[in-house]
């Protein structure tokens, strides 16, 4: 067994490290590959945003030269700037079902970490707020979100193996497009609308969307301001994000609240093309892009990525303009399912009222912590 760094600039070195899921993954029909474009631009120190202010370090396990666990371990300046803490993220952990393949990964990176004077790795957590987080512990029989982690049933127990310990939790929600809400929701809707002056906003075009990104990263950030365990964005990040979101966007099927023309909530759904990811390997050229963009229209699934509001007009039923915009996006787009993707369980308030609209939290993701 042999654990080394590798060099991502090494074309390759990173291709060792990107292949490694398509042999663990060969026999799992749920498991959704990545795109192979975005995959090589997260390791590409030139192209991705994250290490311009950062540092990263990627390890490979080999036993008798064939690759079979891999690890990144990620140390965010700016997270632990804005959170006054020294953490490292471990991420893209991949193993073969094999604790001293694991362990060994772990080891290297606790060392490394170590070296960079970080005391405490916490994880599975990527290189931005919007890099799905966590390892599986329930829900293996069903196909990820798009850009949602899955990972073979054994792995948290490796994770725990290495001495990490659980940290929390994320859960994801099935809808069924049958679902209505109480119609004291769209009433309730209207009203906080009518009197706080606020506006639901439609969007028709993916240009319309790239002049609103910059405005909703703002957005993001504000809603940091006193709270711990994030980071904001910077202005490289946010160009990056929105061209993913630009990719695969379905205009209308962005909502945001609007205060004059300032945002002050959001409801953002994509509909779901794995099926076609998976058929394509992950490839978009030279054919792929044809079966994604058929994929689009034609998908069933709808996955809602992210919704909130700002403090101040969330005990004030903006909460209830979220929910009837959430219920307004399935049912317009003729969706036959819904997911809402990773919302922490400490997050009662919202559980509860999702539980209450029978949302099913059908996956939850693990979050594993050690002391270095």
């Amino acid at each position: 067994m042999r654990v080394t760094r590798i060099d991502p600039r090494s074309r390759s070195q990173a291709g060792q490290f990107l292949a490694l899921p398509w042999r663990i993954y060969r026999d799992i029909p749920q498991w959704v590959p990545p795109l192979t474009g975005d995959a090589w631009r997260m390791l590409d120190v030139r192209r991705n945003p994250f290490f311009r202010h950062s540092q990263a370090a990627f390890f490979l396990a080999e036993d008798s030269g064939e690759a079979v666990g891999r690890l990144a371990v990620l140390d965010n300046h700016n997270f632990n700037r804005f959170n006054r803490s020294r953490t490292a993220f471990f991420y893209l952990f991949e193993c073969q079902n094999d604790p001293l393949a694991s362990s060994h990964l772990f080891e290297a990176g606790l060392e490394w970490a170590r070296s960079q004077g970080l005391d405490r790795m916490y994880g599975p957590k990527g290189f931005t707020a919007l890099d799905g987080m966590g390892m599986l512990a329930r829900g293996f029989e069903h196909r990820p979100a798009l850009g949602i982690p899955y990972n073979p049933p054994y792995y948290p127990s490796l994770i725990e193996a290495a001495g990490f310990q659980t940290a929390g939790e994320v859960v994801s929600g099935y809808l069924p497009g049958s679902f209505r809400l109480p119609e004291r929701i769209h009433a309730l809707s209207e009203r906080v609308q009518r009197r706080r002056g606020l506006r639901v906003a439609r969007y028709h075009t993916r240009r319309d969307l790239r002049a609103l990104a910059p405005k909703l990263g703002d957005l993001y950030n504000a809603s940091l301001r006193g709270t711990s365990g994030n980071v904001p964005f910077t202005q490289d990040e946010m160009k990056a994000i929105a061209r993913q979101m630009m990719a695969f966007a379905d205009p209308r099927l962005v909502k945001v609240v609007l205060k004059g023309d300032d945002p002050v909530g959001f409801l953002f759904a994509y509909p779901d093309i794995s099926a076609a990811i998976q058929r394509t390997g992950g490839r978009i050229f030279p054919f792929g892009w044809i079966d994604l963009l058929r994929e689009l229209r034609r998908t069933r699934w709808i996955n809602i990525n992210g919704m909130g509001i700002v403090e101040e007009y969330r005990g004030l039923g903006g909460t209830a303009i979220l929910f009837s915009e959430l219920e307004k996006s399935v049912r317009e787009g003729g969706f036959e399912h819904a997911e809402i993707v990773q919302i922490g369980v400490e997050n009662l308030p919202m559980q509860r009222e999702m539980r209450g609209l029978g949302i099913d939290f059908y996956k939850a993701h693990r979050m594993y912590e050690r002391e270095i």
